[in-house]
């Protein structure tokens, strides 16, 4: 890292264990203070992927931003879509199964929003990031050893790739980006920010 972005104490704001290990091995200094859930609340239901993870990203900043005095908080959120349809974290097996079925043979796409916000002051950044992934058909026993490994909680899309998973393959875009963080994009982001007023 250089030594501008070493100025900064950077604050994570997320519970996901998967983008901390990402700035983790990336070489980031940096705390968690993960906003509560409730922040999400507020977004329109008709919005675009696009949208609903650039807000979320925000939301999830604001939240946390009047805490700090100083210091560059990252915000994030991911969202795969297929078809139209909107898949962040399934809430029950049963969801999981329904993601996966829709997804099973087909494109998809991963989309993070990612929001830097540097403190002193109100000066962020919104960016978008995309993968498209190809997944292999999942049916019979494939799928139900997938749903019973347990593998889906907490993972939009219901899939973690970083688990190195040989029916999901990736068409284009950044790995990282789709484990939740496009921590390869990350540095110049920050760089950016830090050279605004």
């Amino acid at each position: 890292m250089t030594n501008q972005t070493n100025e900064f104490s950077i604050i994570l704001a997320s519970q996901s264990p998967r983008r901390a290990n990402l700035l983790k091995d990336a070489g980031f200094r940096f705390v968690i203070d993960a906003p509560d859930d409730s922040v999400e609340r507020g977004i329109c239901s008709k919005c675009s992927p696009e949208d609903l993870v650039l807000q979320s990203a925000f939301l999830k900043a604001r939240a946390i931003a009047p805490k700090y005095n100083t210091g560059l908080i990252v915000a994030a959120d991911t969202v795969a879509e297929c078809q139209g349809e909107i898949l962040g974290k399934p809430v029950d097996r049963e969801h999981a199964e329904k993601m996966l079925t829709l997804m099973s043979g087909k494109k998809h796409r991963v989309l993070t929003g990612v929001c830097l916000w540097k403190k002193p002051g109100d000066c962020h950044l919104l960016h978008l990031e995309q993968s498209v992934l190809t997944m292999d058909v999942l049916e019979g026993q494939q799928l139900k050893a997938i749903l019973d490994s347990d593998n889906w909680i907490g993972k939009a899309g219901a899939f973690g790739y970083q688990d190195d998973l040989d029916w999901l393959h990736l068409e284009s875009g950044l790995e990282s980006n789709v484990v939740g963080l496009p921590i390869e994009r990350l540095k110049a982001w920050i760089g950016e920010l830090l050279e605004m007023n």
